[in-house]
């Protein structure tokens, strides 16, 4: 089963409800079938409304949380932005099946609220990425961005999913990097 992603005006005025949908929607294939993976596509920069920062991490706790109940494994696909708490949920997906397509970003950082605490945030990103959290505070003191090669290498996914013409990381960062702009 797939759990879709929304954008445009309904996303934008029904956040939160979509965030409560989804939670339903792995419990509801949790009774389906219980052996049969669910797959969450991951596209969220963390901001929007015209540059607010809107974290919601209260709703990403919800579904990281839906996501650690079910039996169900749950294949996490990264498929532009995974930014803050949707980098965690990218991260806390079933060890083998954390993937990101190759122009994908993904970034770490601080929680713009607290309402989990730093502590939390850091144990968790340890816990699945398989950093110290004296690594993990070091990195997110700053957002830290990463192109899908870099963030395999770093522990938060295990593979870039390339097309049959090639495995190269053709990624935005990585292009920026290899002319040198970044």
């Amino acid at each position: 089963m797939v759990i879709p992603f929304s954008r445009g005006s309904a996303w934008n005025n029904h956040l939160q409800i979509w965030h409560l949908t989804c939670t339903r929607i792995e419990l509801c294939i949790w009774y389906e079938d219980d052996k049969k993976p669910i797959y969450l596509y991951i596209n969220s920069t963390g901001t929007t409304k015209g540059g607010e920062k809107l974290g919601y991490e209260t709703e990403a706790f919800a579904i990281y949380d839906v996501m650690r109940y079910v039996k169900p494994p749950i294949f996490t696909l990264c498929v532009g932005n995974a930014w803050g708490e949707a980098a965690l949920l990218l991260a806390a997906g079933a060890k083998g099946n954390r993937s990101a397509l190759p122009s994908s970003t993904i970034m770490i950082k601080q929680p713009i609220a607290r309402f989990q605490g730093q502590a939390t945030d850091v144990k968790l990103y340890a816990k699945h990425i398989g950093k110290t959290t004296e690594e993990i505070e070091e990195d997110i003191r700053r957002p830290k961005y990463f192109s899908p090669s870099e963030a395999v290498e770093y522990g938060i996914i295990d593979k870039v999913i390339y097309n049959e013409r090639g495995s190269e990381d053709r990624g935005v960062l990585s292009d920026l990097r290899k002319s040198q702009l970044i």
